[in-house]
């Protein structure tokens, strides 16, 4: 195989002996042989059952994970037994609103490339486009492949990845950016993961514009809102980690306060009703507060009142005339 036309500085080549012994361990019979041994050895079996189960809702993202894990499995496989196994490129697409598990979903997916040996290290670094780009003529460069430095066996998570381009200012050093991560993107494919990630609309404007990236991403997933349902069992769930629970009443106002929420400007998803939690918290905190001589159960110090959700001012935006 040629030298690639880049090389991050001090990044190790691949071994040129590497094909080599993997034909080698095919021979002498080692390596697994089934799905389930491969899933065993790598745990990427249990990662996506981690996925599965603490993400909410998104089945369409989780059944394109399994499908993504299914072809790195048999492709393993496949290259156990001495059969041709080209390294499928993995840099993918992640399109969405904001708080509908990107960042979440990248992460594991780093964890499943690392323990399928796709990656080395299978760490992810989360940038955006004041992480790559300069200010001035000469600085972009070097920022770029700073971090791709970082990020090299690993995952690079690039989000909101349309600002890397701005065609209306001719001297914005975004594309010079562009350019150092196409290159890394096809010659180091075998190193590195890249995600773009952003609102989907913007997306599609971004890679009509840069149809070299768009090229090389094989993978476009589409993260859609959250219903009212998942919304709340997403609560749920936040809640019980922090050892909180909801108190009697305090559920169902919470539910009302998605409905009167989602629909206003800047809504989140989950993002959202993180923040809400944990306006909660300081409203139940304030309250026990104020009773500075009542000894307290943990019960009372676990528990999110009815109160403590009403006192949001999306109720008072509702009921105002």
């Amino acid at each position: 195989m040629a030298a690639p036309l880049y090389q991050i500085p001090g990044q190790q080549a691949p071994s040129p002996g590497a094909p080599a012994e993997a034909h080698a361990a095919a021979a002498d019979g080692t390596g697994e042989r089934t799905v389930a041994e491969v899933l065993a050895k790598s745990r990427a079996g249990a990662v996506i059952d981690d996925l599965e189960r603490d993400l909410v809702g998104l089945a369409p993202v989780k059944s394109r994970i399994r499908d993504i894990a299914a072809l790195l499995v048999i492709d393993k496989l496949r290259m156990n037994l001495g059969l041709l196994a080209h390294a499928p490129s993995l840099h993918m697409s992640f399109t969405g609103n904001p708080g509908t598990g990107k960042t979440t979903v990248a992460l594991r997916m780093a964890e499943i490339l690392h323990g399928l040996g796709l990656v080395r290290k299978g760490h992810l670094v989360a940038v955006t486009r004041d992480d790559l780009v300069g200010q001035y003529i000469g600085h972009t460069a070097p920022k770029t492949k700073e971090v791709l430095k970082k990020a090299m066996g690993g995952v690079l998570f690039i989000d909101e990845a349309y600002y890397l381009y701005r065609p209306e200012n001719e001297r914005d050093y975004g594309q010079e950016a562009i350019e150092v991560l196409l290159q890394v993107m096809e010659n180091q494919r075998d190193d590195l993961v890249v995600i773009l990630a952003g609102y989907k609309d913007r997306m599609a404007a971004f890679f009509r514009s840069n149809p070299g990236l768009s090229s090389r991403i094989a993978h476009h997933l589409d993260f859609p809102d959250y219903p009212a349902g998942d919304l709340l069992r997403i609560a749920d769930k936040m809640l019980e980690r922090q050892s909180y629970r909801f108190g009697p009443g305090a559920r169902t106002a919470f539910e009302e306060y998605l409905v009167r929420r989602v629909p206003q400007p800047h809504f989140a998803n989950a993002r959202s009703v993180r923040n809400a939690l944990d306006r909660a918290r300081l409203r139940q905190a304030s309250r026990l507060y104020a009773d500075q001589d009542r000894v307290f159960t943990a019960d009372d110090l676990s528990t999110i009142a009815e109160s403590d959700i009403r006192a949001s001012r999306v109720f008072e935006i509702a009921a105002a005339p």
